[in-house]
């Protein structure tokens, strides 16, 4: 099982919980698993074609996916996913 850890700006839209058990062999499967389980979290993440949402940063064990395998990127059980959302202002 991976874990996917979310910041508080996505937390709602994911019943409030800050980390989320997921069974999958690469973070693409991951973000299909929440996605499933929180309609409105998959929405932030994904467009509508599926692909990453630029603004949005995920970490695989600590490394950004977009320079490893983007959504192929391989996960290990006990694997690490964090995503951070970019944050505009000034």
């Amino acid at each position: 099982m991976a874990s996917v850890g979310l910041p508080s700006m996505l937390r709602g839209l994911a019943g409030g919980v800050s980390h989320v058990e997921v069974a999958a062999g690469t973070l693409g499967a991951a973000l299909d698993a929440l996605g499933e389980r929180y309609p409105a979290l998959e929405r932030r993440l994904r467009d509508e074609r599926g692909a990453l949402r630029r603004y949005v940063n995920f970490y695989v064990d600590g490394e950004e996916c977009r320079r490893l395998a983007g959504p192929a990127t391989p996960l290990q059980p006990h694997t690490e996913v964090v995503i951070i959302p970019s944050v505009a202002g000034g």
